[in-house]
């Protein structure tokens, strides 16, 4: 029997089904923001969401993240997105993780960059696992400041706070990257906004490609823009897409 595709696989034009990174400065408001997503599941690695009504799996250790994962596949819940808050304090789990287990102090104690690699292929094997389920995936993270340097200058770029290995897998993998950030509006007030798109200055994409430059930071806002961004992608009525996300026995949704 071929293995070899015979349709092509159709656009995702649900919220719920993709993988979101959303990044900024500390009390801007992204767990607020990311809480009001359908189905909301937290998998708290920090504390900081005491003022936020949600439901919320404490993680304290990468053999947290991993039961609690487990249990997420089973499938046997209500919930529909799965929000790591933070990212960054996962990857420290899962590096404590390795090095406890292969009883080393750092990661270079293994030599030639494998405790490394050991650590980002963890990480990497976990996200993919939890990105390829029937659920919306939100990854929170900080912002920072780095410096970049070109042949004609040096410039200040906001990223996300991951360790550099761990964001290039991130960064990979998400299908959009959203830059919480503050805006200065000409009559002196500030607005929280997303940033969607790529710049010079900051780490920001969409691979919808349709969704506005700058939205207020407001969930139901971005929910509209995105459904109306997607809207061309979704079948027609009475036409049901070609393959469907396959859900898993004993969904309770």
């Amino acid at each position: 029997m071929s293995i070899l595709p015979t349709e092509k696989t159709q656009p995702k034009p649900e919220l719920a089904h993709l993988t979101v990174l959303a990044y900024g400065q500390t009390k801007i408001g992204k767990s607020t923001f990311c809480s009001q997503s359908e189905g909301a599941l937290f998998l708290a690695t920090e504390p900081g969401l005491n003022a936020l009504d949600v439901y919320q799996a404490p993680i304290q250790s990468w053999d947290d993240l991993l039961k609690t994962c487990a249990e997420i596949v089973e499938g046997k819940h209500p919930f529909k997105t799965i929000i790591i808050d933070t990212i960054d304090n996962a990857y420290k789990f899962c590096t404590d993780f390795i090095l406890k287990k292969h009883n080393i102090d750092h990661e270079s104690d293994l030599g030639y960059g494998k405790g490394y690699a050991l650590i980002n292929n963890e990480f990497q094997r976990v996200l993919t696992k939890l990105a390829f389920l029937p659920y919306g995936l939100f990854l929170v993270s900080h912002a920072k400041e780095i410096e970049v340097e070109t042949r004609t200058g040096k410039y200040t770029r906001i990223v996300p706070t991951l360790p550099d290995k761990a964001r290039k897998i991130v960064l990979g993998m998400v299908d959009m990257v959203l830059y919480c950030d503050l805006e200065d509006g000409e009559d002196k007030s500030t607005r929280r906004v997303i940033r969607t798109k790529p710049s010079k200055y900051y780490e920001a994409g969409d691979r919808t490609g349709r969704l506005p430059e700058t939205l207020d930071l407001d969930f139901g806002k971005f929910l509209d823009a995105f459904n109306t961004a997607v809207a061309p992608l979704k079948p027609a009525a009475g036409k049901p897409a070609a393959s469907a996300a396959k859900q898993p026995q004993g969904d309770n949704r």
